[in-house]
């Protein structure tokens, strides 16, 4: 049973951490962007960037960027899951045949 616990534990991070990591990303990379807009040589390079990713977003969310970056998000936290699974599976296989 320790092996299944420590299965579904890691599955569970590492679904977490994949889910946080696009929004960490995406909301670092705004700040960024609008921080920078008020740099007076950088003002006319950084002011439409920010425009183009919520745009970028609301393609993915139907409109909406919020709903997006969650799609984005879901998106990550699935295949870091499936990756997860396949290295569990992996360590198994190669466990057996050692």
């Amino acid at each position: 049973m320790s092996i299944f616990t420590n299965f579904l534990r890691s599955l569970v991070l590492t679904t977490v951490f994949s889910f946080i990591a696009p929004m960490f990303l995406v909301g670092v990379m705004l700040v960024c962007f609008c921080l920078s807009s008020f740099v007076p040589g950088l003002q006319g390079l950084t002011e439409d960037i920010p425009s183009q990713i919520l745009h970028f977003l609301a393609t993915f969310g139907t409109g909406s960027p919020i709903n997006g970056l969650f799609v984005i998000s879901l998106t990550c936290a699935f295949v870091g899951g499936l990756f997860d699974i396949y290295a569990y599976y992996r360590y198994q296989i190669l466990r057996l045949d050692s």
